[in-house]
């Protein structure tokens, strides 16, 4: 019998959209997800592959449901990335790597091994070629990158309302906006807040 190896419940399951838009408003707006992540990257890996924004919903005890969306990418299915894929969890890095070693083991071509920000995966597939991903946490998610995430679903819709197809460059320069914006309203230190004020002088 095979030596048991335990994973901790699934992380994420991962879906291509190209209808971004309609499905931020739905997960974010109808059904009323927060979103703990959003992921931008030009390519994936050393193969080719489209500029992306990869956004993730928090459906409750960790898990979350994920949607790549690629700029430039028609409709088309066959034009897609197959980038569908189901992320199981794990803690640490030797249970990551004991996985990696267990794929091998059994002649499981391990695809790639890629640190994304605040997590690091393994990549392999199943028999029936759908990917499957052990990933462990590099950091804990906090109050800051869900805001950042906010800022970025925002970012994309404003691109995708835009006449002009969007692509990664105009979304980053429309979350800069937003982030020097929100910036500039932060509250400006009062200069009587040590609570001295000046009087005139008799």
């Amino acid at each position: 019998m095979p030596t048991a190896m335990r994973t901790r419940g699934v992380d994420h399951a991962a879906y291509v959209t190209t209808r971004p838009a309609e499905t931020i408003r739905f997960y974010r707006d109808v059904m009323g997800l927060r979103t703990p992540h959003v992921i931008t990257a030009k390519g994936w890996g050393s193969r080719p592959h489209p500029d992306f924004v990869h956004f993730f919903f928090d459906i409750g005890d960790g898990d979350r449901l994920a949607f790549f969306y690629y700029f430039g990418v028609p409709e088309d299915p066959e034009a897609r990335p197959p980038d569908y894929h189901l992320a199981l969890h794990v803690d640490t890095e030797e249970e990551l790597l004991a996985w990696r070693g267990r794929f091998e083991e059994h002649g499981v071509r391990v695809i790639a091994q890629i640190i994304h920000e605040t997590i690091e995966s393994i990549y392999a597939r199943d028999p029936n070629g759908m990917i499957i991903e052990i990933t462990r946490p590099l950091r804990d998610l906090t109050d800051r990158d869900r805001r950042d995430a906010e800022l970025s679903l925002e970012a994309l819709l404003d691109s995708l309302a835009d006449d002009v197809e969007p692509t990664l460059e105009t979304f980053w320069r429309r979350k800069a906006e937003l982030v020097a914006k929100e910036l500039d309203n932060e509250v400006a230190p009062d200069d009587s807040a040590d609570g001295h004020t000046e009087q005139e002088a008799d």
